[in-house]
């Protein structure tokens, strides 16, 4: 079976956040079950330096404004197509936008060339290749799908998956005439989206099979709560929506190998953690005490719930645990937690910015991890957390939900539990969880507990690439008939 995955990031050569991780490790999970996927995406800066040897399978004399070329490329056990249009991808700044944080003003046409050159791919275009399935993520590929439908691949299965379905790629009916596509698609069933044109809209409307990253969320967005605007859409097509929870590299976390740690354990040498543990304390100018050190490893947004940590910050102080916070974001959230930390020298620490090496220090030293997010479709951090005994304490929303397990008395005294959910999402329930936690910390047995059930968790993607692969196989059923 062969895969055309479309996507505008990839780890380990491109990434801005989960959205990377997951196209970087669903393709080399799929392989060891036999299933061949190639990765077309946009050649940035970085992506472009990462190979040397050049073999341009497709040519573009105009794409989008300029010249451009695909190359079949081998890296880090990935199999690319990169999009080389250095009018489009060669500039300073981040993948979407400048150093300044604005996004760059023609993302339309950057991301319609990536999904045209995706379309044009499914209908057979390189020599010798040609996909049974195309899976698409996130807006900035969706359009793939509407090229697909219609251009030459119409009859190709396609999946879309939504990553987060707050950022939609949404446009003004003025660049229609520039896409390429037929006057037809410019309809309700098409790419028009409240009178302009909507990337990830179209995406949705001609998928064959539309997946979210986790079961809960693919059902949260059916309501208007989290639907943004799309859930009248999103429940029109519910009979071809499916949640599958993203899995996590275990040979890359893993608190046995991990060459970021101090000192490397496991689940049944729980004590060495101890080195990590005061490696946080020292970078973080925490009191080395026994008390909780609670992390946070996070993007400082309203979505990410750091409004509502920020305020409770006081009280969590009171409950006796200590704050390790590395993240960075909204400049108000930043200074709320900076004062935090000033107010409370020695029980919370903060580092703004974002450090690979430190968030892997932090998952082996601290003793939980606090997820506070409004909406979160799966989060990677709590799976982390999990892996490395690392209790997470997360808002019982999408992927959250669905991954830890609440330790309510029931679940402790059957030994299953693996942390802590709260909900309503506010204040007040955050700070009753993290009662719980210092309590539950207090007793050695309870914790130990906790920390060897979330490391005996399965968090890999052998499950998940199980599921891909069966709702491939299912699509192409329905090609056949």
């Amino acid at each position: 079976m062969q895969v055309l995955s479309v996507t505008p990031e990839i780890f380990p050569l491109i990434k801005t956040g989960g959205l990377a991780d997951v196209t970087g490790a669903l393709p080399i999970a799929l392989a060891a079950k036999g299933v061949s996927m190639r990765t077309l995406m946009p050649g940035f800066p970085t992506v472009m330096a990462a190979f040397k040897k050049k073999k341009a399978v497709l040519q573009y004399p105009l794409l989008q404004g300029g010249k451009a070329s695909v190359h079949s490329v081998q890296l880090a056990g990935l199999e690319l197509f990169v999009l080389d249009a250095p009018h489009l991808f060669d500039r300073p700044g981040g993948p979407y936008g400048d150093a300044s944080g604005g996004d760059w003003p023609d993302n339309w046409r950057r991301f319609a060339a990536l999904s045209q050159v995706g379309g044009d791919i499914a209908g057979g275009a390189i020599s010798g290749y040609q996909p049974d399935i195309v899976h698409a993520h996130d807006w900035q590929s969706a359009m793939t799908l509407a090229y697909m439908r219609y251009g030459k691949a119409v009859g190709v299965p396609s999946m879309m998956t939504v990553h987060n379905l707050a950022f939609q790629g949404q446009f003004g009916a003025g660049i229609f005439g520039e896409l390429g596509l037929p006057a037809a698609a410019m309809a309700l069933d098409g790419v028009e989206y409240y009178g302009g044109v909507g990337f990830l809209k179209a995406g949705l409307q001609a998928a064959w099979a539309i997946t979210t990253v986790s079961p809960t969320y693919a059902q949260e967005i059916r309501s208007p709560e989290f639907g943004m605007g799309l859930d009248g859409l999103i429940n029109m097509r519910s009979s071809d929506l499916y949640g599958i929870v993203n899995g996590i590299d275990i040979g890359i976390w893993d608190p046995e190998t991990d060459k970021h740690l101090v000192s490397n354990y496991t689940a049944e040498t729980l004590d060495a953690r101890t080195p990590n543990r005061a490696a946080v304390e020292a970078r973080f100018s925490l009191e080395p005490d026994g008390s909780p050190i609670v992390c946070v490893v996070s993007r400082l947004t309203w979505q990410k719930g750091m409004d509502i940590l920020a305020t409770a910050v006081d009280g969590i102080v009171a409950t006796g645990a200590r704050l390790a916070i590395l993240g960075s974001g909204d400049a108000g959230l930043e200074g709320a937690l900076l004062a935090a930390a000033a107010r409370h020298r020695g029980r919370i620490g903060v580092v703004v910015g974002y450090d690979e090496a430190l968030s892997h220090i932090m998952q082996g030293g601290c003793d939980a991890i606090v997820i506070p997010s409004r909406f979160e479709p799966c989060g990677l951090t709590q799976l982390y957390g999990l892996r490395y005994g690392c209790v997470p304490v997360v808002a019982r929303t999408g992927g959250l939900a669905d991954t830890v397990i609440d330790a309510n008395e029931a679940a402790v005294s059957a030994g299953v539990a693996t942390g802590f959910q709260f909900a309503p999402n506010n204040g007040g329930a955050l700070l009753h969880a993290m009662r719980r936690l210092v309590d539950a910390h207090a007793d050695p047995a309870i914790w130990k507990s906790l920390q060897r059930q979330g490391m005996k968790a399965d968090v890999s993607w052998d499950k998940s690439a199980e599921k891909y692969i069966e709702l491939y196989r299912s699509l192409l059923s329905k090609r056949v008939a």
